[in-house]
């Protein structure tokens, strides 16, 4: 069986991973207006990586200018953008970890008081807290964001990372597509649970075909969110299919490892999830996991790699304890102090503050 501490072998590239430990992508606001990376940013991350991270992935980054989903927002639209791209990657690869950068478009929770345009999504959208609605993208300008994917992602190879994470989760544009309540199309991009896909489908395909072959690709979904019309159902069906796409992973975002769906199935989405993927194929389940106990739990439950977030955020070393089964690093709340020596900015605390619970 294996433990959170031992390596991993990517099987279609071979590229070995120290451990199964995966940094999730996180919001922290300490990027430049611009969408480069402050040193703050480069600081966070370097120092998981630095701590023993298997996997670092950035925080989410947005493909165009106008896709941005908050202030602070990294971004991967422009060359301007590679420099401290390329810093940052050298930086994560320097201390002995795989890097990925996590890419997205923002969809219908790209306000317009950040952006200055209506948002669009696959169709005509709203929901809690939105200015407005969005419009419908064209059929032109869907097959310019699969290529503005794909132009993303070959600025971060040409920064030097080792790939992407495609953001098909937490109800974003992919997410939007893929849901039946936010994606009423009639044309080959949605209506059907396979014209939904057909968008993910189309920039995994674009981004392969932009890249070099050892260039990974990972994929994030969520299992199920109801308010866009994405079931568990689809969802297994969809992890199925994208493990025959030729990607290097698939990342579950469980929220919490632990529970169960209320659908009468009380195996945990992890298992479920796992169940429907080749033997070999790379499953990341992230939700709730705190101690080398809570990691090997995900691994027992048929996933690969284990993702964390908060832990991560408060003990940047995380993956040195999990060769002890007895390791449970404290729980919030921080001091300032503490997330400041741990590589937070004061921005990133702030930020950290509206979460209920976390700094004193």
């Amino acid at each position: 069986m294996a433990a959170p501490n031992d390596a991993f072998v990517l099987p279609r590239t071979g590229r070995n991973l120290r451990n199964r430990s995966v940094l999730a992508a996180m919001t922290n606001k300490q990027s430049n207006p611009d969408g480069t990376l402050s040193d703050e940013e480069i600081h966070w991350l370097t120092r998981r990586a630095e701590g023993g991270f298997g996997v670092v992935t950035t925080a989410a980054a947005n493909v165009t200018e106008t896709s941005r989903g908050w202030d602070g927002e990294m971004g991967v639209w422009g060359d301007h953008q590679i420099p401290g791209l390329t810093v940052m990657a050298n930086e994560i690869s320097q201390h002995g970890a795989i890097g990925l950068v996590q890419i997205f478009h923002g969809g219908m929770r790209s306000p317009e008081s950040i952006n200055g345009v209506q948002p669009v999504s696959a169709s005509i959208n709203t929901e809690a807290g939105m200015e407005g609605s969005t419009r419908a993208l064209s059929d032109a300008e869907v097959l310019a964001l699969v290529d503005d994917f794909a132009q993303a992602a070959l600025r971060c190879q040409a920064a030097g990372f080792d790939g992407v994470e495609l953001h098909g989760a937490h109800s974003y544009l992919i997410c939007q597509f893929l849901g039946a309540k936010t994606n009423r199309r009639e044309d080959a991009w949605g209506g059907t649970f396979d014209k939904r896909c057909r968008f993910l489908f189309a920039i995994i395909e674009a981004v392969r075909a932009l890249t070099s072959p050892d260039f990974l690709i990972f994929v994030r979904i969520s299992p199920t969110i109801e308010k866009i019309g994405l079931d568990l159902e689809d969802t297994l069906e969809l992890a199925k299919r994208l493990s025959q796409t030729g990607i290097d992973g698939l990342h579950v975002s469980c929220w919490d490892v632990f529970q169960s769906v209320e659908d009468g199935d009380e195996r945990r989405l992890t298992r479920r999830f796992s169940e429907v993927l080749p033997a070999d194929f790379p499953l990341i389940s992230t939700g709730a996991v705190w101690s080398s106990s809570d990691a090997q739990f995900v691994l027992d439950e048929g996933a690969q790699l284990v993702g964390v977030g908060r832990v991560a955020i408060g003990h940047p070393d995380w993956p040195a304890g999990l060769g002890d089964d007895s390791y449970h690093p404290q729980r919030p709340p921080f001091s300032a102090q503490h997330l400041a020596e741990a590589g937070l900015s004061p921005v990133f605390i702030d930020y950290m503050r509206r979460w209920k619970g976390f700094v004193i």
